[in-house]
C-alpha cells in the first residue's frame, strides 16, 4: 500500500516540486493551497503525513497544526512544518506541536529522506512489522496471515482490511474511511462493498471473525480480546 502525504503550501511552484519528488519516491500526494482547504480534505481523506507550510495567508501553518492536534481522529497524524525561519524560538514553538520541521530552501532528496525517517518512526504496529492479536498473526512484509498457527488464504483486499484493523485495534472506522484507506480515495466503490468484504474476512477468520465488530451508526472495529 502506498503511503500518502498531504502537501499544504500557498506557493504552487513549491507544491509542484514536492509532488514530483514524492511521487518519484513512490508516495501518493494530496494538495491544499491553504489551511482551510487542508482541513476540508482531512474530513474525508486520511493521509499518512502532512507537510505544512508555516507562513500562509489566512490561518498560519501553526494554527492549522493546532486544530489538527485537537481532532481525536487526526491528533496522531505526523506533521512536518516547512519554514523559512531559523531562529531558536521558532524551532521550539514548532516542535511543541509538529513532529519535525524542514527549513527552506531544501533539496528534494533531503525532503524525501526526512519524511521517510519520520514515517518509519511514527508507523503503527502492523504496517512494517509483524503483529499478533488474539491468536491472529499478520506479517505485512511477507503478506501472510496465521490464525493459531494455521495460514489463511486471504485476497489482497481482505489482507489490507485486516492489516488496517490490526494496526489500529479498538478504533472504529466508518465505511468511507475504510474505502479511503484500503481501496484508495481515487477509486469509486460503493459503501456496501465494504460490508461484503467484511463478511468474507470474518468467514475466513472463522471463530476469530467475531473480533471484527459492527459499530452501530459508524462502521466496524477490530476489538482486542479481554483476558478472562
Amino acid at each position: 500500500m502506498k503511503r500518502s502525504v498531504l502537501i499544504v503550501d500557498d506557493e504552487t511552484a513549491i507544491r509542484e516540486m514536492i509532488v514530483l519528488a514524492l511521487e518519484m519516491a513512490g508516495y501518493e500526494t494530496l494538495e491544499a493551497a491553504d489551511g482551510v482547504q487542508a482541513l476540508r480534505i482531512l474530513q474525508t481523506r486520511h493521509p499518512d503525513l502532512i507537510l505544512l507550510d508555516w507562513m500562509m495567508p489566512g490561518a498560519s501553518g501553526l494554527e492549522v497544526a493546532r486544530k489538527i492536534r485537537k481532532s481525536p481522529e487526526h491528533q496522531a497524524l505526523p506533521i512536518v512544518m516547512l519554514t523559512a525561519r531559523e531562529d531558536e524560538d521558532a524551532k521550539i514553538t514548532g516542535l511543541s506541536i509538529a513532529d519535525d520541521f524542514i527549513t527552506k530552501p531544501f533539496s528534494p532528496r533531503e525532503l524525501v529522506a526526512r519524511l521517510k525517517a519520520i514515517l518509519r518512526r511514527t508507523t503503527p504496529r502492523g504496517i512494517e512489522e509483524a503483529v499478533e492479536i488474539g491468536g491472529i498473526t499478520l506479517d505485512p512484509v511477507a503478506q501472510r496471515v496465521f490464525v493459531e498457527g494455521k495460514e489463511l488464504n486471504l485476497s489482497p483486499l481482505e489482507f489490507r482490511l485486516l492489516q488496517n484493523f490490526m494496526a489500529h485495534p479498538d478504533r472504529a472506522f466508518s465505511r468511507e474511511q475504510l474505502l479511503d484507506r484500503v481501496w484508495g480515495g481515487d477509486v469509486y466503490v460503493e459503501d456496501r462493498t465494504v460490508d461484503v468484504h467484511i463478511r468474507r474476512l470474518r468467514k475466513a477468520l472463522d471463530e476469530h471473525g467475531s473480533l471484527i465488530e459492527t459499530v452501530r451508526g459508524t462502521g466496524y472495529r477490530f476489538t482486542t480480546p479481554t483476558m478472562s
